[in-house]
């Protein structure tokens, strides 16, 4: 990785060590910035059954013209997309829902389409087969069968922070509020074809692989790097990308990451939970003292409240010492919270939506109101509407 400072532009120029040709992402210091990437399943057009094989040159049309990036994911039933960095949430939007429709087209031209969700309601992970790619290959090798396991699809969040050294602290203080972003996501009720009886599954899939779930409480740059610098050291892993927590430090860039959330299936979700991510990242980096006292007891609360987001959704009540509070009421302390923020960074519209997502519910409780509603013509075909649900309402604009 490559940091160059751009006297006349005032802003700092990160060139990650990536191919010839993929766009160089610019974070602009103070303005915490935010980019978006997703995740999203490759189905046959007609079936909707999930890809087992996807060529090379799918990914090479999607990736032509404009910024953002597409490409492969772990799998080849998988493909990614990634934001440039946005200080405005529209603009965000605007660049996402071209790069889903890029993704679609460039699909559509192979007989296949996308769907934006957490789990594919049709989907067997016995089928998958990874992606021709060197990392992956290792990863892979590692992982076994749960590797093949991973048919999951996830939104992850970029936050540009000032000063990147700070990202440890606000990490810790930002795990109590982690199980809202889970739960406001939820988009993954199904796997392998039968209802799972969570609506979000795919954490409890994921939550297979080594060094997942909340991160510990470090406290300090210096034990995070000691974890680390013990990580690489022992070759448990080659460096700390591969700690895939549900927030971690990023690597390339200057920000830190949120990777709990299940793709959502409609785009102002995601741009919502993405929004409200940001100034919940402003406000505990301008409020240093917020949740500064948080020990072990606060954490398995953390842990606890996980389960019962991705058990629950929007539904559940969350673990706290005074008792039980439930999901809305959670998101209405949060707002109060991050009310200034929100209007500094001009996204108060967008962060306002998370109350329609608590009110209207996420994406599994849509696949599974239509489910409900035609589960008498037998779980194959109602799952197979529901999978058509999700194609459909992942390209809704």
């Amino acid at each position: 990785m490559e940091f160059r400072f751009d006297p006349e532009q005032r802003r700092l120029r990160i060139r990650t060590l990536r191919p010839a040709g993929e766009p160089v992402r610019v974070f602009a210091p103070g303005n915490f910035q935010f980019g978006i990437e997703e995740e999203y399943f490759l189905s046959d057009a007609t079936t909707l059954e999930v890809a087992a094989e996807t060529p090379d040159a799918l990914f090479q049309s999607a990736d032509l013209g404009g910024p953002g990036n597409i490409g492969r994911e772990f799998l080849q039933a998988q493909i990614e997309v990634a934001t440039d960095p946005h200080g405005e949430a529209a603009a965000a939007r605007h660049e996402l829902l071209r790069l889903r429709q890029n993704a679609a087209s460039a699909a559509a031209a192979h007989g296949l389409v996308i769907m934006a969700c957490g789990t594919h309601p049709l989907a067997s992970w016995r089928e998958a087969v990874q992606s021709p790619k060197g990392r992956y290959d290792q990863v892979m090798d590692d992982l076994q069968m749960i590797g093949q396991r991973n048919m999951l699809c996830g939104m992850h969040v970029h936050v540009e922070f000032p000063e990147p050294e700070r990202r440890i602290d606000v990490m810790a203080r930002m795990l109590p509020y982690l199980p809202l972003f889970i739960a406001l996501a939820t988009s993954s009720p199904f796997w392998a074809g039968r209802a799972t009886g969570l609506k979000g599954y795919r954490l409890a899939a994921y939550d297979e692989l080594p060094r997942t779930g909340l991160p510990e409480l470090f406290r300090t740059n210096a034990e995070y790097d000691s974890y680390v610098e013990a990580m690489v050291r022992s070759d448990a892993m080659s460096d700390a990308s591969h700690l895939w927590w549900a927030i971690r430090p990023s690597r390339k860039y200057p920000t830190l990451e949120l990777r709990a959330p299940d793709c959502c299936t409609r785009l102002d979700d995601t741009v919502a939970i993405a929004s409200l991510y940001r100034v919940l990242a402003r406000y505990l980096y301008d409020h240093s003292g917020h949740n500064a006292e948080l020990n072990v007891v606060d954490r398995a609360i953390a842990v606890e409240n996980k389960w019962r987001a991705q058990r629950y959704g929007v539904q559940g009540t969350f673990v706290s010492r005074s008792g039980g509070i439930t999901v809305g009421d959670t998101l209405e302390r949060v707002l109060g919270l991050v009310a200034a923020d929100a209007d500094a960074l001009g996204c108060a519209e967008q962060v306002e939506r998370c109350r329609f997502i608590v009110s209207e519910g996420t994406s599994a409780d849509a696949q599974l109101r239509v489910f409900a509603e035609n589960r008498h013509e037998g779980a194959e075909i109602a799952l197979h509407k529901v999978s058509r649900w999700i194609q459909e309402t992942t390209l809704a604009a």
